[in-house]
């Protein structure tokens, strides 16, 4: 693990909340919403992939920053964690739909597990 990866991932997160919104916006329902899901799966896949990651990247940097108080720094990351493979079983829950409309993301968007999650990161970049 280093800081680049954990980067990269909290990015691909960001990007990926953007383009929900956006999507959401559009309003698509059925064929539609077919029409530009291969990109909106994109985005889920990269999002599922970086939740993947988040848990090993974060425990990680715990290790080589060597941050203290360490007991601190471990509750906030084990929370963020839980935060991460709960928004992963959402995304994962959409990215098994067969046609995934702006609604489903508007509620994916909604959701609190993601949104604690970009508030965790958020919360943790600041500090670190």
């Amino acid at each position: 693990m280093n800081r680049a990866d954990l980067k990269a991932h909290i990015e691909s997160l960001e990007k990926t909340y953007e383009f929900f919104l956006s999507y959401a916006a559009l309003g698509a329902e059925g064929e539609e919403a077919s029409k530009v899901g291969g990109q909106l799966r994109e985005f889920l896949g990269q999002a599922d992939a970086a939740l993947s990651a988040l848990a090993d990247d974060l425990h990680g940097l715990l290790e080589v920053e060597g941050l203290e108080p360490a007991g601190v720094y471990r509750d906030v990351i084990d929370v963020t964690s839980a935060d991460a493979a709960k928004a992963r079983a959402a995304v994962r829950l959409v990215l098994a739909q067969e046609t995934i409309s702006s609604q489903l993301i508007d509620n994916l968007n909604a959701s609190t597990h993601l949104r604690a999650l970009l508030t965790d990161l958020f919360l943790l970049d600041d500090v670190v």
